[in-house]
Protein backbone atom coordinates (compact mmCIF):
# COMPACT_ATOMS: atom_id res chain seq x y z
CA UNK A 1 0.00 0.00 0.00
CA UNK A 2 1.39 3.36 -0.59
CA UNK A 3 1.56 6.25 1.47
CA UNK A 4 1.10 9.27 0.28
CA UNK A 5 2.63 12.19 1.94
CA UNK A 6 -0.32 15.48 1.56
CA UNK A 7 1.96 18.51 -0.13
CA UNK A 8 0.99 22.08 1.52
CA UNK A 9 1.05 24.91 -1.51
CA UNK A 10 1.97 27.23 2.01
CA UNK A 11 4.97 25.87 3.02
CA UNK A 12 6.74 27.13 6.78
CA UNK A 13 9.20 30.23 6.57
CA UNK A 14 11.76 27.56 7.74
CA UNK A 15 11.43 25.71 4.53
CA UNK A 16 12.13 28.67 2.66
CA UNK A 17 15.11 29.99 4.66
CA UNK A 18 18.51 28.82 3.08
CA UNK A 19 20.43 26.43 5.30
CA UNK A 20 24.20 28.10 4.44
CA UNK A 21 25.99 25.10 6.57
CA UNK A 22 24.88 22.41 3.79
CA UNK A 23 25.79 24.03 1.16
CA UNK A 24 28.48 21.54 -0.92
CA UNK A 25 30.10 21.03 1.51
CA UNK A 26 30.74 17.46 0.03
CA UNK A 27 32.82 19.57 -2.96
CA UNK A 28 34.83 21.84 -1.28
CA UNK A 29 37.87 20.69 -3.28
CA UNK A 30 36.64 20.39 -6.13
CA UNK A 31 36.89 23.99 -7.61
CA UNK A 32 40.64 24.51 -7.24
CA UNK A 33 42.25 25.95 -10.24
CA UNK A 34 38.97 25.86 -12.61
CA UNK A 35 37.56 27.96 -15.15
CA UNK A 36 35.46 31.38 -15.16
CA UNK A 37 31.65 30.97 -15.58
CA UNK A 38 29.77 30.84 -18.62
CA UNK A 39 29.16 34.82 -20.13
CA UNK A 40 25.35 34.20 -19.83
CA UNK A 41 26.10 33.83 -15.92
CA UNK A 42 28.66 36.28 -15.78
CA UNK A 43 26.12 38.99 -17.75
CA UNK A 44 23.55 38.54 -15.75
CA UNK A 45 25.12 38.43 -12.26
CA UNK A 46 23.91 34.80 -11.47
CA UNK A 47 26.54 33.17 -8.81
CA UNK A 48 26.96 29.73 -8.81
CA UNK A 49 28.07 28.07 -5.81
CA UNK A 50 31.96 28.32 -6.56
CA UNK A 51 32.15 24.75 -5.26
CA UNK A 52 31.56 22.40 -8.23
CA UNK A 53 33.28 22.79 -11.63
CA UNK A 54 32.16 25.06 -14.43
CA UNK A 55 30.45 23.76 -17.37
CA UNK A 56 30.93 26.55 -20.09
CA UNK A 57 28.22 27.40 -21.87
CA UNK A 58 26.85 29.85 -24.71
CA UNK A 59 23.42 31.37 -24.93
CA UNK A 60 20.77 29.36 -26.10
CA UNK A 61 19.39 30.55 -29.70
CA UNK A 62 16.35 27.95 -29.25
CA UNK A 63 12.95 30.03 -29.52
CA UNK A 64 11.79 31.02 -26.25
CA UNK A 65 14.38 29.56 -24.25
CA UNK A 66 15.96 32.10 -22.19
CA UNK A 67 13.46 34.32 -19.86
CA UNK A 68 14.04 38.23 -19.16
CA UNK A 69 12.74 36.62 -15.32
CA UNK A 70 15.52 37.58 -12.92
CA UNK A 71 16.68 34.32 -12.02
CA UNK A 72 16.19 32.57 -8.29
CA UNK A 73 19.56 33.01 -5.86
CA UNK A 74 21.74 29.39 -6.49
CA UNK A 75 21.09 29.46 -2.84
CA UNK A 76 17.31 29.26 -2.84
CA UNK A 77 17.76 27.40 -5.84
CA UNK A 78 19.95 24.37 -4.03
CA UNK A 79 18.38 24.37 -0.63
CA UNK A 80 14.43 24.13 -1.39
CA UNK A 81 14.06 21.58 -3.73
CA UNK A 82 11.86 18.41 -4.23
CA UNK A 83 13.61 14.94 -4.92
CA UNK A 84 11.71 12.40 -2.75
CA UNK A 85 14.79 9.72 -3.02
CA UNK A 86 16.66 11.66 -0.47
CA UNK A 87 13.85 12.50 2.02
CA UNK A 88 9.82 14.96 1.45
CA UNK A 89 11.46 17.81 3.11
CA UNK A 90 12.12 20.34 0.98
CA UNK A 91 15.69 20.45 3.09
CA UNK A 92 16.05 16.71 2.75
CA UNK A 93 17.83 16.59 -0.40
CA UNK A 94 20.17 19.44 0.20
CA UNK A 95 21.00 17.73 3.78
CA UNK A 96 21.48 14.23 2.20
CA UNK A 97 21.92 13.68 -1.38
CA UNK A 98 25.91 14.17 -0.75
CA UNK A 99 25.77 10.42 -0.24
CA UNK A 100 25.06 10.15 -4.45
CA UNK A 101 28.08 8.97 -6.36
CA UNK A 102 27.65 10.45 -9.84
CA UNK A 103 31.01 9.14 -11.53
CA UNK A 104 31.07 6.45 -12.97
CA UNK A 105 27.35 6.78 -14.16
CA UNK A 106 25.80 5.39 -17.80
CA UNK A 107 22.11 6.19 -19.17
CA UNK A 108 21.23 3.40 -21.54
CA UNK A 109 18.64 4.95 -24.45
CA UNK A 110 16.54 1.64 -25.42
CA UNK A 111 13.02 -0.11 -26.85
CA UNK A 112 11.84 0.82 -30.18
CA UNK A 113 14.98 2.31 -31.82
CA UNK A 114 17.13 0.80 -33.94
CA UNK A 115 20.25 1.71 -32.45
CA UNK A 116 20.39 1.19 -28.79
CA UNK A 117 22.96 2.56 -26.97
CA UNK A 118 24.71 2.95 -23.83
CA UNK A 119 26.25 6.37 -23.00
CA UNK A 120 28.51 7.05 -20.04
CA UNK A 121 28.35 10.50 -18.99
CA UNK A 122 31.47 11.93 -20.04
CA UNK A 123 30.14 11.03 -23.66
CA UNK A 124 26.73 12.79 -22.78
CA UNK A 125 28.19 15.44 -22.26
CA UNK A 126 30.65 15.95 -25.33
CA UNK A 127 27.42 14.58 -27.35
CA UNK A 128 26.39 18.33 -28.32
CA UNK A 129 27.37 21.85 -27.78
CA UNK A 130 26.24 23.04 -24.45
CA UNK A 131 23.82 25.70 -23.81
CA UNK A 132 22.85 27.92 -21.05
CA UNK A 133 18.93 28.60 -21.21
CA UNK A 134 17.09 30.41 -17.96
CA UNK A 135 13.91 28.65 -18.05
CA UNK A 136 10.89 29.01 -15.20
CA UNK A 137 10.33 26.32 -13.37
CA UNK A 138 7.04 26.06 -12.08
CA UNK A 139 6.33 23.63 -9.15
CA UNK A 140 2.57 21.64 -8.57
CA UNK A 141 2.49 22.82 -5.09
CA UNK A 142 2.33 26.60 -5.74
CA UNK A 143 5.78 27.54 -6.11
CA UNK A 144 7.94 28.66 -8.93
CA UNK A 145 11.66 29.64 -9.71
CA UNK A 146 13.85 30.89 -12.50
CA UNK A 147 16.68 28.64 -13.22
CA UNK A 148 19.95 28.79 -15.60
CA UNK A 149 20.32 25.47 -16.87
CA UNK A 150 23.01 24.24 -18.80
CA UNK A 151 22.68 21.58 -21.44
CA UNK A 152 21.26 20.79 -24.91
CA UNK A 153 17.82 19.72 -26.34
CA UNK A 154 16.71 16.06 -25.15
CA UNK A 155 16.48 15.55 -29.29
CA UNK A 156 19.94 15.10 -29.68
CA UNK A 157 20.15 11.90 -27.87
CA UNK A 158 17.03 10.32 -29.22
CA UNK A 159 18.26 10.99 -32.92
CA UNK A 160 21.18 9.11 -32.11
CA UNK A 161 19.33 5.87 -32.06
CA UNK A 162 16.86 5.99 -34.20
CA UNK A 163 13.33 5.89 -33.25
CA UNK A 164 11.31 3.29 -34.96
CA UNK A 165 7.61 4.42 -36.03
CA UNK A 166 6.29 2.30 -33.07
CA UNK A 167 7.84 5.13 -31.06
CA UNK A 168 5.13 7.23 -30.05
CA UNK A 169 6.06 8.03 -26.03
CA UNK A 170 9.33 8.17 -24.11
CA UNK A 171 9.68 6.48 -20.55
CA UNK A 172 12.48 8.06 -17.82
CA UNK A 173 13.92 6.56 -15.01
CA UNK A 174 15.61 7.72 -12.32
CA UNK A 175 18.16 5.85 -9.70
CA UNK A 176 16.65 4.13 -6.95
CA UNK A 177 19.73 2.83 -5.20
CA UNK A 178 18.89 2.08 -1.16
CA UNK A 179 22.60 2.50 -0.30
CA UNK A 180 22.39 5.74 -2.16
CA UNK A 181 19.25 7.26 -1.60
CA UNK A 182 17.67 7.83 1.98
CA UNK A 183 14.54 8.18 0.64
CA UNK A 184 14.13 5.24 -1.19
CA UNK A 185 13.71 3.10 1.92
CA UNK A 186 10.09 4.51 2.39
CA UNK A 187 7.03 3.77 0.61
CA UNK A 188 6.16 7.15 -0.28
CA UNK A 189 6.35 6.09 -4.05
CA UNK A 190 6.90 2.75 -5.82
CA UNK A 191 10.64 3.58 -6.80
CA UNK A 192 11.98 3.86 -9.29
CA UNK A 193 10.84 6.80 -10.14
CA UNK A 194 9.27 6.92 -13.60
CA UNK A 195 8.16 9.54 -15.91
CA UNK A 196 6.98 9.96 -19.28
CA UNK A 197 6.62 12.19 -22.53
CA UNK A 198 4.45 11.93 -26.10
CA UNK A 199 7.73 11.45 -28.39
CA UNK A 200 6.99 14.82 -30.15
CA UNK A 201 7.06 16.33 -26.70
CA UNK A 202 10.60 14.49 -26.25
CA UNK A 203 11.46 15.83 -29.26
CA UNK A 204 10.74 19.48 -28.84
CA UNK A 205 13.23 21.92 -28.42
CA UNK A 206 12.78 23.43 -25.20
CA UNK A 207 13.01 19.90 -23.70
CA UNK A 208 15.97 19.64 -22.42
CA UNK A 209 18.91 17.35 -21.20
CA UNK A 210 20.38 19.11 -18.09
CA UNK A 211 23.89 18.44 -17.07
CA UNK A 212 24.55 21.73 -15.17
CA UNK A 213 23.07 25.03 -13.41
CA UNK A 214 24.41 28.51 -13.07
CA UNK A 215 27.68 27.89 -15.11
CA UNK A 216 28.57 24.97 -13.16
CA UNK A 217 27.85 20.69 -12.99
CA UNK A 218 24.51 20.14 -11.58
CA UNK A 219 24.44 19.53 -7.92
CA UNK A 220 23.53 16.21 -6.07
CA UNK A 221 20.36 17.68 -4.73
CA UNK A 222 19.22 18.87 -8.25
CA UNK A 223 19.32 16.01 -9.91
CA UNK A 224 23.29 14.87 -10.80
CA UNK A 225 24.43 14.24 -13.07
CA UNK A 226 21.79 14.67 -15.16
CA UNK A 227 18.11 15.60 -15.64
CA UNK A 228 14.81 16.83 -17.65
CA UNK A 229 14.27 20.42 -17.65
CA UNK A 230 10.45 20.69 -19.58
CA UNK A 231 9.72 24.59 -18.81
CA UNK A 232 5.71 24.43 -19.72
CA UNK A 233 5.17 21.29 -17.59
CA UNK A 234 4.91 21.13 -13.63
CA UNK A 235 8.76 20.22 -11.89
CA UNK A 236 7.62 16.93 -10.97
CA UNK A 237 7.92 15.92 -14.66
CA UNK A 238 11.37 16.62 -15.48
CA UNK A 239 12.79 13.80 -13.71
CA UNK A 240 16.16 13.54 -12.12
CA UNK A 241 19.49 11.66 -12.02
CA UNK A 242 18.84 9.74 -14.70
CA UNK A 243 19.57 5.82 -15.85
CA UNK A 244 17.45 4.87 -18.39
CA UNK A 245 15.38 6.05 -21.91
CA UNK A 246 13.30 3.73 -23.59
CA UNK A 247 11.19 3.97 -26.33
CA UNK A 248 7.57 3.20 -26.11
CA UNK A 249 4.39 1.86 -28.47
CA UNK A 250 1.94 2.62 -25.51
CA UNK A 251 1.83 5.71 -22.58
CA UNK A 252 3.84 4.87 -19.56
CA UNK A 253 2.76 5.02 -16.21
CA UNK A 254 4.51 7.79 -14.43
CA UNK A 255 5.32 7.55 -10.64
CA UNK A 256 3.15 10.52 -9.39
CA UNK A 257 0.08 9.04 -11.49
CA UNK A 258 0.72 5.78 -10.71
CA UNK A 259 0.34 7.02 -7.08
CA UNK A 260 -2.49 9.78 -7.13
CA UNK A 261 -4.22 9.65 -10.25
CA UNK A 262 -7.14 11.98 -9.41
CA UNK A 263 -4.18 14.37 -8.84
CA UNK A 264 -1.34 13.74 -11.47
CA UNK A 265 -2.28 13.46 -15.14
CA UNK A 266 0.12 12.05 -17.57
CA UNK A 267 0.45 15.43 -19.22
CA UNK A 268 0.66 17.65 -16.35
CA UNK A 269 1.10 20.99 -18.39
CA UNK A 270 1.02 23.82 -16.22
CA UNK A 271 -2.13 25.32 -16.61
CA UNK A 272 -3.88 28.37 -14.06
CA UNK A 273 -7.61 27.19 -15.26
CA UNK A 274 -7.33 23.45 -13.76
CA UNK A 275 -6.80 23.36 -10.20
CA UNK A 276 -5.71 20.95 -8.18
CA UNK A 277 -7.94 19.05 -6.38
CA UNK A 278 -6.72 20.39 -2.95
CA UNK A 279 -5.43 24.08 -3.84
CA UNK A 280 -5.70 26.25 -6.71
CA UNK A 281 -3.16 26.67 -9.50
CA UNK A 282 -4.09 30.36 -10.51
CA UNK A 283 -1.57 31.87 -8.68
CA UNK A 284 2.50 31.16 -7.78
CA UNK A 285 4.80 32.11 -5.11
CA UNK A 286 8.07 33.22 -6.58
CA UNK A 287 10.81 31.50 -4.17
CA UNK A 288 12.90 34.12 -2.98
CA UNK A 289 10.69 37.10 -4.36
CA UNK A 290 10.26 40.12 -1.44
CA UNK A 291 9.43 37.13 1.55
CA UNK A 292 6.84 35.26 2.91
CA UNK A 293 4.21 37.59 2.45
CA UNK A 294 4.77 38.97 -1.15
CA UNK A 295 1.49 39.02 -3.58
CA UNK A 296 1.45 36.18 -5.43
CA UNK A 297 1.97 36.57 -9.07
CA UNK A 298 -0.45 35.11 -11.71
CA UNK A 299 0.40 31.60 -13.06
CA UNK A 300 0.94 31.73 -16.97
CA UNK A 301 -0.81 29.02 -19.66
CA UNK A 302 1.99 26.64 -20.25
CA UNK A 303 4.00 28.73 -17.77
CA UNK A 304 4.57 31.33 -20.55
CA UNK A 305 5.57 28.74 -23.10
CA UNK A 306 2.35 28.94 -25.37
CA UNK A 307 3.57 30.26 -28.17
CA UNK A 308 6.38 27.41 -28.67
CA UNK A 309 4.27 24.45 -27.81
CA UNK A 310 0.83 25.23 -27.40
CA UNK A 311 0.22 23.54 -30.89
CA UNK A 312 1.50 20.46 -29.39
CA UNK A 313 -1.59 20.08 -27.87
CA UNK A 314 -4.00 21.64 -30.29
CA UNK A 315 -7.64 20.16 -30.10
CA UNK A 316 -7.27 18.31 -26.91
CA UNK A 317 -9.29 18.68 -23.54
CA UNK A 318 -7.12 20.03 -21.53
CA UNK A 319 -9.22 19.89 -18.45
CA UNK A 320 -9.67 16.02 -18.85
CA UNK A 321 -5.93 16.06 -19.90
CA UNK A 322 -4.49 17.32 -17.54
Amino acid sequence: MLIKTPFSHEPLPSEITPQGVYLNRRTALASLGLAAASPLALAQGIAGGGKLPKLPATPSTVAGAITKDKATSYTDATSYNNFYEFGTDKSDPASYAHTLKTRPWTVSVEGECAKPMRFDIETLLKLSAMEERIYRLRCVEGWSMVIPWVGYSLAEVIKKVEPTSKAKYVEFTSLADKSQMPGVRSGVLDWPYVEGLRIDEAMHPLAMLVFGMYGELLPNQNGAPLRLALPWKYGFKSAKSLVKIRLVEKEPVSSWTKAAQQEYGFYSNVNPNVPHPRWSQATERRIGEDGLFAKKRPTLMFNGYGDQVGQLYAGMDLKKNY
